[in-house]
């Protein structure tokens, strides 16, 4: 249970945080480059990796075209698709690879958490 609120701030404060600073969302490319760098990732780790987040981008994709703005609907949604990519990507990994992975993703919830003042926050306006 922990580890899906975890997820869930995670992913909202991403979101957030890309919504309310207009950054654009990270290419898959981009997010295989990072972890290929600070996970040290062999050829074929990065090929496997980059298939994820391909993957988990199109499902993002439809899932953003199919809440038509409407952040709330999508969200739950978007949360359980990067609850699977981060399982998928840990399967790829080392057990080395996998536990640094987790820190990495601790330290982003922290990070999330610290911007979003503790947590909570409210949700952004909608799109006009």
């Amino acid at each position: 249970m922990k580890k899906l609120l975890l997820v869930c701030c995670i992913v909202i404060g991403i979101s957030a945080a890309s919504h309310a600073q207009g950054r654009q969302r990270q290419t898959p490319e981009q997010q295989t480059a990072a972890l290929k760098t600070s996970l040290t990732l062999t050829d074929d780790q990065a090929t496997k990796v980059m298939a994820i987040y391909t993957a988990a981008a199109k499902t993002n994709d439809s899932l953003r075209t199919a809440a038509n703005g409407d952040f709330q609907a999508m969200m739950p949604k978007m949360m359980a698709t990067r609850t699977t990519t981060n399982a998928k990507i840990k399967a790829v990994l080392t057990a080395d690879q996998a536990a640094a992975f987790q820190k990495q993703l601790d330290a982003q919830a922290a990070r999330m958490q610290q911007g979003m003042g503790g947590g909570g926050g409210t949700p952004p306006p909608p799109q006009r």
